[in-house]
């Protein structure tokens, strides 16, 4: 799953695609890599590489993590040809969930669709404060019909509580902290029929270690302009999309400086967001796995999960269906990712169109 030697890659563009929209949903009724730094590399970085060359990786490693939305003229070497050959290739390996739709809709027939939905970048755009990613009433009523027919679960980085609060919707499922948080429906619902809340937390006995870590990095990101600390209960969230690129080094500095206090904790990446983990066996992948066990569809081969998001933490979850041989992994992404979905969108408001009823 992790790459140790390949931390830094080319943002590709992104070139517009028609696509056709087929009058009917599937749903109604009737990938980037996931990068992770191991502790002893990490020591041994810190230890042996001059202070500029170990900022200028880290800023590099940080670039890649998060690639633009959009292709401006200077983000790739390549011929503009090359690209769109490239991008040509990439769309051929993953193509639109759009243009798709018949195909899994025949897949769909005879199962039980659970439907699996990111937050950031999925449901809601990706916005300079992650305090304001508020998700539109066009999507939260497509969420809604989608959950009147289908179990779904919303499976996100985010603390579990934020996100209810951003979701708003009663009757599904909140995997928060990348599925180490996981709560379901208290009341009897058409998908939940014997009335049992679903509650999951995978690390609790980090808890204390997480809080005193998110203290220490409001303290150190004081001064970094634009830099933002959130506590999600089970990891700690340091976005730098705010952060000005010459200060991007600090920040590494500052979070790995607080890494190394605690044996027990990790590193990991996402888009414009450095994220502090626990060192368990568990991701949104796994998160999906006990889900669907959860629903009684554990070795189930009446069952179609789909997975959609935009982070190389769901390519936990992508990986999994992949293995499985079982649903469909959907990306939304603008620009070619190396991923293991197997569709594609790329924004929301395309997500909108596959899931609306």
């Amino acid at each position: 799953m992790t790459n140790h030697n390949a931390l830094i890659s080319d943002a590709k563009g992104s070139i517009g695609v028609a696509v056709r929209v087929p009058n009917q949903s599937l749903f109604s009724p009737g990938g980037g890599r996931y990068i992770s730094i191991p502790r002893k590399k990490l020591v041994q970085k810190l230890e042996t590489d001059p202070s500029q060359t170990r900022t200028h990786s880290w800023i590099e490693a940080m670039r890649a993590s998060s690639p633009t939305r959009t292709r401006p003229g200077n983000i790739s070497s390549l011929p503009e040809s090359d690209e769109e050959d490239e991008y040509s290739s990439w769309m051929a390996q993953h193509p639109s969930a759009l243009t798709m739709f018949e195909e899994i809709a025949e897949a769909s027939k005879g199962k039980q669709i659970v439907m699996f939905l990111d937050y950031d970048g999925t449901l809601s755009p990706i916005v300079e404060n992650p305090d304001r990613a508020y998700m539109s009433d066009e999507m939260r009523e497509a969420v809604k019909g989608v959950a009147r027919y289908f179990p779904t679960a919303i499976v996100t980085g985010r603390c579990r509580d934020k996100v209810r609060r951003f979701v708003k919707l009663p009757g599904l499922y909140y995997a928060g902290s990348h599925g180490m948080d996981i709560k379901g429906p208290s009341k009897k619902t058409k998908h939940n029929k014997n009335n049992k809340g679903v509650l999951f937390q995978a690390a609790n006995e980090f808890l204390p270690m997480i809080d005193q870590v998110s203290k220490c990095l409001l303290e150190k990101m004081r001064d970094i302009e634009g830099a933002n600390v959130e506590n999600n209960k089970f990891c700690v969230s340091v976005h730098y999309r705010c952060v000005d690129q010459k200060d991007w080094g600090l920040v590494a500095e500052h979070v790995t400086s607080i890494l190394s206090e605690y044996p027990k904790l990790r590193l990991t990446q996402g888009r414009k967001v450095l994220e502090i983990r626990p060192t368990i066996k568990w991701d949104k992948g796994k998160a999906l796995e006990f889900l669907l066990e959860s629903l009684g569809f554990a070795n189930s081969n009446d069952v179609l999960p789909i997975y959609i998001g935009d982070d190389r933490t769901d390519e936990d979850a992508f990986k999994v269906l992949k293995k499985k041989g079982q649903g469909f992994g959907i990306l939304v992404s603008k620009v070619p990712k190396e991923t293991s979905a197997t569709y594609s969108l790329q924004e929301p408001s395309e997500v909108i169109l596959i899931i609306c009823c």
